[in-house]
């Protein structure tokens, strides 16, 4: 199910019947005040693919606690970091990730750093950290764990490539997080090309490399790559084969133009990674 909202309008009809007709549960997506959300993406070969968010007043950041699912049906709850940056939907994020643990629910978080849906650089690491307590697994980039542990404005450059130093304080940051009390059990830092490290209390620290593909456009990887690993850790695979799955779902996005209508199928993702061995 997706626990969103979209407003009154022709292009919250849209969103609705297009994930219908892909077979998501749209029980949960609620109609809200406001214009729904939009972002225009521009495609500049070979690194660079902008986007441009229309997000005056969206209807999903106005989301609160009366939203949430009931959570003796829910299996997993997944979080966006952006959810923690604006309206009542950060309070019902809050509330939502310390419900579901309490219940009992594997509770994921992507970072999915969006600097300019933020008051403040720094209130971004805020509340990342402040949920952090609530959040099972987490994944992001170098770069968006290096918004959450930021703590110094001067050196918030968004989503820019972190420095040398700065990987070298996330590498210090996620090896004694993962083992700590108080924080997520599982981190998976995400390299681009080179794969993923996952950093896990009961399996260890793994790399799991990538697919080597021709990138055509790079938007929705990440959720691509987020669908894939909690579907093949809710499916009873380890850490490494989940995180290779998910790796190859990204890597078949990134080879095509588009985003919604880029993502694979089961099908289309077991065939890959058999080419591929």
């Amino acid at each position: 199910s997706t626990l969103t909202a979209v407003g009154n309008d022709n292009v919250g009809n849209f969103i609705i019947n297009y994930l219908e007709k892909d077979g998501v549960d749209v029980s949960l997506i609620k109609r809200k005040p406001g214009l729904s959300s939009l972002a225009v993406l521009g495609v500049q070969p070979p690194d660079k693919f902008p986007l441009l968010f229309y997000r005056e007043n969206p209807p999903d950041i106005w989301l609160d606690i009366d939203d949430l699912p009931d959570w003796s049906t829910t299996k997993s709850f997944l979080v966006s970091g952006t959810a923690l940056a604006r309206g009542t939907c950060a309070d019902a994020t809050f509330f939502g990730a310390e419900a579901a643990k309490n219940a009992g629910k594997l509770v994921w978080m992507d970072i999915d750093l969006r600097p300019d849906q933020w008051s403040h650089p720094m209130a971004c690491g805020s509340a990342l950290r402040r949920v952090m307590p609530f959040i099972d697994v987490v994944f992001g980039t170098e770069e968006e764990f290096w918004a959450t542990i930021n703590t110094d404005p001067t050196k918030w450059h968004g989503n820019e490539p972190v420095t040398a130093n700065e990987r070298v304080q996330v590498e210090a940051w996620v090896h004694e997080a993962y083992s700590a009390d108080g924080l997520p059990d599982t981190i998976v830092l995400k390299r681009g090309s080179k794969g993923v490290t996952i950093f896990d209390k009961t399996e260890g620290v793994m790399d799991v490399p990538g697919f080597p593909v021709e990138v055509l456009n790079t938007v929705g990887a990440g959720d691509a790559f987020a669908s894939g690993l909690i579907y093949s850790r809710m499916n009873g695979k380890n850490w490494y084969d989940s995180a290779r799955f998910a790796n190859a779902c990204g890597a078949i996005v990134v080879t095509r133009h588009g985003c919604g209508d880029a993502m694979p199928t089961l099908n289309e993702v077991q065939k890959f990674v058999d080419q591929q061995q």
